[in-house]
């Protein structure tokens, strides 16, 4: 998650006797964008396979498009950061929670149009460079909309309407492979590894075609929307030029790291034994693990110099905001790598030798949990009697999991093995 450090903006406080009620349709509208976040994010899990094969790449070159996926995030964030650690201002208050995300959806656009560019010239370098730009815009959604969500009612529940967000946004991680797939191979039903190895770059164009409209479609959306308010906030930030120092030292040594994994991308892998492979994994897995000290270390050190003298450092003197960030961190390179790498792992013999059709079940099921804990939790969003809300919790994990099964099976997929989940 992009999110913005160093504000100095104080909370509303909520009162018992009159809470504050809460913007539904504005919520309702701010939770599209959250569709479009897993929506797109998911459909790399087809993006990359195809490019794997269409372009001769090993599944650690296939990465390369996550990482610069998620590599805009943390470029984004730290610009904005960089923006108000120096300037006093954050930019997206000045702007408005609403014109943040207006402006996040049209540069979204922008890379749909560098995507269709660089398929057009068969560059997959460029397909990168198109990525890497629609996520600078999901960094600016992000930024803008979580405090948004947060700030559409009562402080109190401000996380449970960020957690029903990211429901959406996990059923949009949930339902994007379909989405994609229909989009690709013209069908929903179950996408075999021949398919995805002849796919057309012309359905890749038409895809991100739709996906540039979408994008216009919905900053179009919040622009016109009157039920939207414009979220300006006039608070100065805290100053924390430390804070920014110590994020670019730690991007310095990041890109130090990278530079020997990048030069190895060089190797076709095609001309390489399979001891010679396990060798340059190995290569890159070292410089790798370095990249996570680098995190790690660059971190908590900050955390300990700014404890012992806290001017210039913002909300990074505070343990919680690292170690939240730590945390962030984790979770969704873990999410990530995982939704990526699964179909992968399950065709070897000692996971199942599943096919690519096969292991799409499992693969959704993954997303499909990480949508029914995000619908419980959001159910504390709404306001309901205590009984009501002891019977949601345990209806709605029901039901996220009948519609994960019921789209699925219509798909065509055998989700039988995964019956039993419902316990």
């Amino acid at each position: 998650m992009a999110t913005s450090i160093g504000s100095n903006r104080p909370q509303a406080q909520s009162s018992a006797s009159s809470p504050i009620p809460t913007n539904y349709g504005a919520l309702s509208t701010l939770v599209t964008v959250f569709f479009f976040w897993g929506f797109i994010a998911a459909g790399n899990s087809v993006f990359i396979p195809f490019c794997k094969h269409y372009f001769n790449l090993d599944q650690f070159q296939s990465q390369l498009i996550d990482f610069a996926f998620y590599l805009a995030y943390y470029i984004g964030a730290l610009v904005l950061f960089a923006y108000g650690a120096f300037g006093g201002n954050d930019l997206v208050a000045k702007w408005g929670y609403k014109k943040s995300i207006v402006y996040g959806l049209l540069f979204s656009a922008l890379g749909a149009v560098a995507m269709i560019i660089a398929v057009n010239a068969n560059a997959f370098a460029g397909m990168l460079i198109g990525l890497f730009i629609v996520a600078l815009g999901f960094s600016l959604q992000q930024t803008a909309a979580q405090p948004f969500a947060i700030s559409l009612g009562d402080p109190a529940t401000g996380t449970s309407r960020v957690n029903l967000g990211g429901g959406v946004n996990s059923f949009g991680t949930s339902v994007g492979p379909l989405i994609v797939a229909l989009a690709l191979f013209g069908s929903t039903a179950a996408i075999t590894d021949e398919q995805i190895k002849s796919l057309s770059l012309d359905k890749v164009i038409v895809l991100y075609s739709c996906v540039g409209a979408l994008f216009l479609a919905a900053a179009a959306l919040f622009f016109f929307s009157k039920r939207v308010p414009s979220g300006i906030s006039t608070e100065r930030t805290e100053k924390a030029n430390k804070a920014l120092i110590a994020l670019l030292i730690i991007t310095g040594l990041l890109i130090v790291m990278f530079v020997p994994v990048f030069d190895s991308y060089k190797t076709d892998p095609a001309t390489l034994s399979d001891t010679e492979k396990h060798e340059l994994e190995t290569y890159r897995m070292k410089w790798l693990f370095g990249a996570l000290a680098v995190v790690v270390v660059g971190l908590l050190l900050s955390n300990l110099s700014a404890k012992r003298k806290p001017e210039g450092w913002g909300a990074m003197k505070y343990p919680q905001l690292v170690l939240g960030m730590l945390a962030i961190f984790t979770y969704v390179g873990v999410e990530v790598t995982i939704g990526s790498n699964l179909g992968e792992l399950l065709k070897y013999s000692d996971f199942g030798s599943h096919s690519a059709s096969e292991a799409t079940p499992y693969i959704i099921m993954y997303w499909g949990s990480l949508m029914i804990g995000r619908w419980t939790g959001a159910i504390s969003a709404f306001k309901l009697a205590n009984n009501t809300k002891m019977i949601l919790q345990f209806v709605v994990p029901l039901v996220a999991f009948g519609i994960l099964i019921g789209i699925n099976s219509l798909a065509k997929y055998d989700m039988s093995p995964l019956y039993y989940y419902v316990v």
